[in-house]
């Protein structure tokens, strides 16, 4: 199974914003975007596995990326400075039901997981999958999806992520 979706152009002014949130006892992030357009399309999740058991969740609504939870971190490598790419463009992500009543599905994909960060971990760079040709497209305020040129999954990038909580 790969990482296959769909991209719908829209403006920029159309992107969702995106609400970071640190589960500080699990070292959870969960990424949710809070957008109020209807589509059609696989509603479940989609979990891409590390060999080294990295986690991350990809939640959909109706067709649409609704969530990403990163439940277990590969090895962040720190890089000073990190550069987002430049957006390509804002998109709608997709990912058609592979079944015929467009329910609830779970899919599951192993694939490497790189992760890179700024030394401040405000930006986060997820590679998934062999290091490819790949442009990023902004899909909600402060996340990027980085597609090849098959329209699969290459990478996500977490923008302005807040600090991990410290305990008081």
């Amino acid at each position: 199974m790969s990482l296959d979706v769909r991209l719908e152009e829209i403006a920029e002014s159309e992107l969702p914003p995106v609400e970071y949130r640190w589960d500080a006892d699990t070292d959870i992030l969960c990424v949710t975007l809070r957008s109020a357009a209807v589509s059609e399309g696989l509603s479940g999740s989609m979990d891409i596995e590390g060999a080294d058991g990295a986690w991350l969740t990809l939640e959909l609504s109706a067709g649409r990326l609704a969530a990403v939870e990163v439940a277990v971190w590969p090895d962040v490598k720190t890089v000073e400075p990190l550069t987002p790419p430049v957006a390509a463009g804002a998109a709608r992500l997709r990912v058609p039901s592979s079944g015929a009543d467009g329910g609830l599905e779970a899919l599951e994909v192993d694939t490497p997981i790189r992760a890179v960060a700024d030394k401040a971990e405000r930006t986060i760079h997820f590679r998934i999958g062999p290091q490819r040709s790949s442009r990023a497209l902004r899909v909600a305020r402060d996340l990027m999806v980085e597609v090849d040129a098959r329209s699969r999954i290459a990478g996500l990038w977490f923008l302005n992520v807040p600090p991990f909580p410290t305990a008081p």
